[in-house]
């Protein structure tokens, strides 16, 4: 009975082939042969439909950017959390680094005699009570120790073995572990800086800004180029401010507290859309965001992440990157 009815099958999709080919219909006995419904073939081109898109995301997830440990580190990926901040205000302007004042000292011979030698050079680090000369003194011929008054760098050296040592500088020792930085105020702008301001510092060379405080404010002007002049005093622990460098700076008028804020490096635009990448366990999610207040450094988010989240701080274009490499991929 089955051969029979695998024999009749067989014939019955001879016929319909042959029929097709002559632009013929087939018998009325090949008619009574079971048909599939037009319900059959729409349930079964769903279900080819859904086995296909299933195999395209088994392939590639459009959704998210996978990397591992190994990958976001290796790109320099920087990953923290979606946190509350404050958003400021404020006022950009330049100047110049200088070392703090404050934290110079010459040194001269306490009696005047003949320099028998000399132990350091510009450049040179030296601390509190290190010998910097070594003088004899003309009246009594006893020798005795220029010693450094503080600890930092020889920034300038007046003093050679067999010179004499009077009144004049032998040595200026720096402290740079902390520099002020000068700021050019236009008239117009001196009534919205006060002592006690912070300021943020930013180098064309240095990656991460300083921030600083105001410490004065000139209370007259320069006549050469009609500006007065603001003194911010900033770290420099690790030396990363030389002295001489020229810099920008934001001092900051007001500050707002918000909810949500992220680093505006992270924002990046895919397809029309400002999205910023949210790891979670598919990998980085393009998240669309909406934003408020920003001030360069940080931005307010409305809607689209919550506090806690983790997200792409730095070099997020990398993901974008990645992710349109996979679109395009994908769309082959």
């Amino acid at each position: 009975m089955k051969t029979a009815i695998q024999t009749a099958a067989l014939l019955f999709v001879a016929m319909t082939i042959s029929a097709c080919n002559k632009g013929e219909t087939p018998t009325a006995e090949a008619a009574k042969a079971p048909t599939e419904s037009s319900e059959d073939k729409h349930a079964e081109g769903e279900a080819h439909e859904e086995g296909e898109k299933a195999k395209g995301e088994e392939g590639h997830d459009e959704g998210a950017v996978k990397l591992t440990a190994e990958q976001i580190e290796a790109a320099g990926i920087q990953v923290i959390a979606a946190a509350p901040a404050k958003i400021r205000e404020s006022m950009p302007l330049y100047g110049v680094i200088s070392p703090n004042a404050e934290r110079v000292r010459q040194v001269s011979a306490r009696f005047p005699g003949a320099i028998r030698s000399v132990s350091k050079k510009v450049g040179d680090s030296v601390r509190e009570g290190d010998t910097l000369a070594v003088i004899e003194s003309n009246e009594s011929l006893r020798s005795y120790s220029l010693t450094a008054p503080l600890s930092g760098v020889v920034t300038e050296r007046n003093a050679n073995p067999g010179e004499q040592a009077g009144d004049k500088s032998l040595f200026t020792v720096a402290d740079l572990s902390s520099v002020w930085v000068e700021l050019s105020l236009f008239p117009r702008d001196v009534a919205k800086v006060r002592v006690g301001q912070k300021v943020r510092v930013k180098g064309a060379d240095i990656p991460e800004a300083g921030e600083g405080t105001v410490v004065y404010v000139a209370p007259f002007g320069s006549a050469a180029n009609q500006t007065l002049s603001a003194r911010v005093l900033l770290d420099n622990a690790e030396r990363r401010w030389a002295p001489g460098l020229y810099v920008t700076a934001e001092v900051t008028l007001t500050e707002a507290q918000v909810p949500l804020a992220i680093r505006s490096l992270a924002l990046q635009n895919h397809e029309g859309r400002t999205v910023v990448f949210v790891l979670d366990e598919d990998g980085f999610e393009p998240r669309d965001v909406k934003l408020g207040r920003n001030d360069g450094e940080l931005t307010e988010v409305v809607s689209g992440m919550t506090a806690g989240e983790q997200y792409a701080a730095a070099n997020s274009f990398i993901l974008k990157a990645e992710l349109g490499k996979g679109s395009a991929e994908h769309s082959h």
